[in-house]
């Protein structure tokens, strides 16, 4: 195939048959040239890098050998898939990733045929994949279904049950094991790489076969068969890093190299010709083709933008001048406006935990392969004694914490509001039926923005409220969270604080809190007309709501909740005194907050008081910038001053319940 010189070969793909054709060496070009894409779009929009650059020859040679969307391609983390959205159709958008209205930072089944499911929780494919195949077999279907997992999501718990029952129920399905750490094992050199292209060669393997068959016919065959067997898997356990997947049940291949395009098409090519689950173990480099990312995969993993040429994170005149950069928002991070503070939730977060840590020797912290995203890294470097990462594993992580509680030490599990869906169980059963002294520390409890609805953290005030004995938080600003951690480390039961992503969002800050008492709120703005009921992140804007209602001739009282659970009964009277309540919530409507206060109501004999609940829809929010995303979903102050003024003109307060309010409260 010719190309002219100004032609890319990525330029000429538009969907992965038309990779079929081309030669090693034409595929090892368009590798380089998927990396450039990848370099050039993150580094100005930043993402997820890291993964997707050691994976780029793998998803070439799996499209390669497959023939998707008929052959099911199921990827475990979509962000280790950029090199199959850029491959599948998406490359004419590629540069819209993560932003409002473009590509999804993660396989999205409404985006592409080629994606079987929305992802962004790893450790779940196994599973999924094995109901493809089953599906596909019950139908007598012949497609072929390829399941890639990375070697972090390998030790979740939903993985491991997937391994041991698909090596029990022997369906035809192929596992990818992307190993970018080597994290299993290392391969014995050749004799390893040499002993994987004799167990796939589909000659060995009709030989094997007849071999068992004959066996089987002579004298003893049965016996000769096994102890057949236990020498063949000697030397494979000698030679072979697999032999616990054997053991599952599943014929394991590898390590290969995961950037030698040719040994890695002859491979899938064998494989795919063999029955029963096949674990494949393919080795690459996180970070692969850029220095800065090879040498620190972490920092990679997820980054701002940042410049090339460098790898350092971009200034925010850099940002505003980049031609892609102008998608992104100016106002993030370092492009603050100038009266938001500086410091985040998660920065206060742990800030505070160090200096609780060096007055009470108790203290330990636990998170689930996010140190840096939750803020106990420097925590893990001081204290590395009292610091566990258990990996993705988010239910032992809440089991170890109870343990430890048990003990008698204080942990603070710190741990991402969407992935602390994954251990519900354990806050049930390990912290709140024990009534053990476990302190979440529940980051991204908010929307996130451009990692779209796999991980927004909306969802925790309605699965948390209704357990006994948890108390439930959300500080109003970073100040606040570090008084509620003081708070929760001197209770004796379960304690659950949850604070959004990034820091205030408009406004302000107020300054040291005044002192946290169990189940009291805070009035900040005295008033007489309407009450502003807000929790956690929505303070603020009531706040601005108020100065704005006020300018309205409506006078506004703002009560900062503090507590979804216990809840103030009586600051709820009090709010509800006004004849007109509003609450606010940056979470889900269904069971949360305004669900709470509407229940207080309720049990005060309130329930008549006109009341407008005011959070998230009953739907997943898309992916884009945080504040984009609040004034689509009319949660930033100008939405809310609109639709507040206009509720508060057509209520109606019945006269008889006018009088009630006005009594007195016991």
């Amino acid at each position: 195939m010719a190309f002219g010189d100004a032609m890319k070969l990525l330029d000429t793909i538009d969907r992965p048959a038309d990779i079929k054709s081309f030669t090693t060496p034409q595929l090892a070009t368009l590798a380089r040239e998927i990396r450039e894409e990848l370099l050039t779009t993150i580094s100005a929009l930043g993402g997820h890098l890291a993964s997707s650059l050691g994976a780029v020859e793998l998803c070439l040679a799996l499209h390669y050998v497959f023939d998707a969307p008929d052959d099911q391609l199921v990827w475990d983390m979509g962000y280790q898939a950029f090199t199959h959205k850029l491959i599948t159709g998406r490359r004419g958008r590629f540069r819209t990733l993560k932003q409002l209205g473009g590509l999804s930072g993660f396989n999205h089944k409404d985006e592409s045929p080629y994606d079987l499911f929305t992802t962004g929780h790893g450790g779940t494919v196994l599973s999924t994949a094995m109901g493809l195949a089953l599906a596909r077999d019950q139908v007598k279907e012949s497609r072929q279904v390829v399941a890639i997992i990375g070697d972090a999501s390998l030790g979740e718990g939903m993985a491991l049950e997937a391994l041991n029952h698909i090596g029990h129920v022997k369906p035809n399905l192929l596992v990818i094991l992307n190993d970018n750490r080597m994290s299993i094992a290392q391969p014995i050199g050749g004799l390893s790489r040499y002993l994987t292209r004799i167990i796939t060669n589909p000659a060995y393997n009709r030989l094997h076969r007849d071999l068992e068959r004959l066996v089987k016919c002579l004298p003893h065959g049965s016996r000769l068969l096994r102890l057949g067997r236990k020498a063949e898997e000697s030397l494979k356990g000698f030679l072979v890093p697999g032999l616990v997947f054997e053991e599952l049940g599943f014929r394991y291949a590898g390590p290969i190299d995961g950037h030698n395009l040719r040994e890695l098409i002859l491979t899938l090519k064998n494989v795919k010709r063999l029955n029963g689950p096949i674990l494949l173990h393919v080795s690459t480099v996180k970070g692969k083709g850029y220095r800065f990312a090879e040498e620190n995969p972490e920092r990679f993993h997820k980054i701002e933008p940042f410049d090339l040429s460098t790898g350092q994170l971009k200034s925010v005149r850099q940002l505003a001048s980049s031609p892609v950069g102008q998608l992104r928002d100016k106002h993030r991070k370092t492009g603050q406006p100038a009266n938001r503070p500086t410091l985040t939730y998660t920065e206060a977060f742990s800030d505070e935990l160090l200096k609780v840590a060096e007055t009470n020797p108790r203290v330990v912290a636990i998170t689930a392969a996010m140190p840096e995203g939750t803020g106990v890294s420097e925590f893990a470097k001081r204290y590395p004694d009292r610091y566990l990462d258990v990996g993705m594993a988010e239910q032992h992580a809440l089991g170890v914490a109870a343990g430890l509680a048990r003990g008698g030490a204080r942990p603070v599990v710190a741990i991402y509001s969407t992935f602390l869906q994954r251990a519900y169980d354990q806050i049930v059963h390990e912290m709140c039926l024990q009534r053990l002294p476990v302190i979440l520390a529940i980051d991204r409890a908010s929307l996130v923005g451009e990692d779209g609805p796999t991980h927004h953290g909306v969802f925790d005030v309605a699965y948390l409220r209704v357990l006994p004995n948890l108390v439930v938080m959300s500080p109003k600003d970073p100040d606040e969270l570090r008084a509620m951690l003081r708070w929760a480390l001197e209770q004796e039961g379960p304690v659950a604080i949850r604070y959004a992503r990034g820091g205030i969002v408009c406004g302000e800050p107020l300054g040291k809190p005044t002192n946290i008492a169990g189940g009291k709120a805070e009035r900040l703005r005295p008033g007489k007309d309407v009450a502003l009921l807000a929790l956690g992140s929505m303070v603020y804007p009531a706040l601005k709501v108020a100065d704005a209602l006020a300018r309205d001739g409506i006078d506004a009282m703002v009560i900062n909740a503090r507590f979804v659970k216990p809840i103030d009964e009586a600051a709820v009277r009090q709010a509800a005194q006004l004849g007109r309540l509003v609450t606010l919530e940056e979470a889900q409507l269904a069971g949360g907050f305004g669900s709470a206060v509407a229940e207080a109501l309720e049990r005060l004999g309130l329930s008549a008081v006109p009341r407008l609940a005011i959070g998230l829809p009953d739907q997943f929010i898309e992916h884009g910038k945080r504040d984009q995303l609040l004034t689509l979903s009319q949660l930033d102050p100008e939405s809310l001053t609109a639709r507040i003024a206009a509720w508060y003109h057509a209520a109606r307060t019945p006269t008889d319940e006018l009088s009630l309010l006005t009594k007195s409260p016991e």
